[in-house]
């Protein structure tokens, strides 16, 4: 792994840095060779600090919560700011500092593992590296702040091997927000879902999410499936059937009564597509979920 920076801590300032041993057993543990954290810390108002690498053998996220520091990878400078979130991929040179005048805070994760291309692929998406507008969440923060937490337990294995995949749900929630922030300008996700979920008992045509989206159709639907991997009536199709399960576990309905609850005055025709999306009937669903 890169070797830890030796740049002093700042006050209440955390950075704890796995030993050989637990390496060996993170690597060597089928719940954390896909993915363990190599290093990590915390560094609030951290003037004066500043890393180069000329090799970087492992991977790293940096989330900036206030101030702002500056980012270089090969010749390209950016400006980071509150908020942002740096992935850096294995084998990147770079460098990077807090600014003097305004100093970040930031909280750090070095990791490796059998999987920790594929879930840095997942936030880069095809570009070297990544400077993603996350946003100072306090959700996001806690997420960072309960990695710390973990770690600091005498290098307990149950611990790390917690740390390694909260780890792994970060990195699919930082990928997923990514994701949202790639919508193309001139949809609006979140409306066209809450549409979608406000006619779960009825039907909706495409015509109709896309003059809601104010958009033609061939251009809503190519935004969509690219946002989402579906087409807007298959997704709409899935939330309706996921809809379906909820009402499978939690009631005593019929099949015919949750059709109709679904807006489908044929049961065997809403069975047929219950059975398309779920894989199993809905009265083998229902039994399959009891006991």
């Amino acid at each position: 792994m890169s070797a830890p920076s030796q740049w002093p801590l700042p006050a209440n300032g955390i950075r704890i840095v796995s030993p050989a041993f637990m390496l060996e057993r993170l690597q060597a543990h089928s719940l954390s060779e896909d993915l363990y954290p190599t290093a990590l810390g915390y560094y609030p108002s951290a003037k004066g600090h500043r890393m180069q690498r000329p090799i970087h053998d492992d991977y790293l996220i940096i989330y900036c919560v206030e101030g702002r520091g500056k980012l270089t990878v090969s010749k390209n400078r950016h400006e980071i700011e509150a908020g942002d979130v740096i992935v850096l991929p294995k084998g990147q040179t770079h460098s990077y500092q807090a600014l003097t005048n305004k100093p970040w805070t930031i909280f750090w994760i070095h990791y490796l593992g059998n999987k920790a291309q594929d879930y840095t692929d997942y936030l880069l998406q095809q570009t070297d590296y990544r400077i993603t507008r996350a946003g100072n969440h306090p959700q996001l923060r806690s997420a960072f702040q309960g990695l710390l937490d973990v770690a600091r337990t005498g290098y307990d294995l149950s611990a790390f091997l917690t740390l390694s995949n909260r780890l792994k749900l970060l990195l699919t929630e930082l990928g997923q927000t990514r994701y949202q922030q790639a919508a193309p300008k001139g949809l609006d996700l979140e409306a066209t879902q809450q549409l979608m979920r406000e006619h779960l008992n009825s039907q909706i045509s495409l015509d109709e999410l896309a003059q809601a989206a104010f958009l033609s159709k061939f251009h809503f639907s190519n935004r969509y499936k690219r946002l989402t991997g579906y087409s807007p009536i298959q997704h709409f199709l899935n939330m309706k059937m996921e809809y379906a399960c909820e009402l499978l576990d939690a009631s005593t309905l019929s099949v015919k009564a949750i059709a109709a609850e679904l807006g489908y005055n044929d049961p065997l025709y809403f069975s047929r597509l219950f059975k398309r999306t779920i894989g199993v009937a809905p009265l083998t669903y229902r039994k399959s979920t009891q006991g």
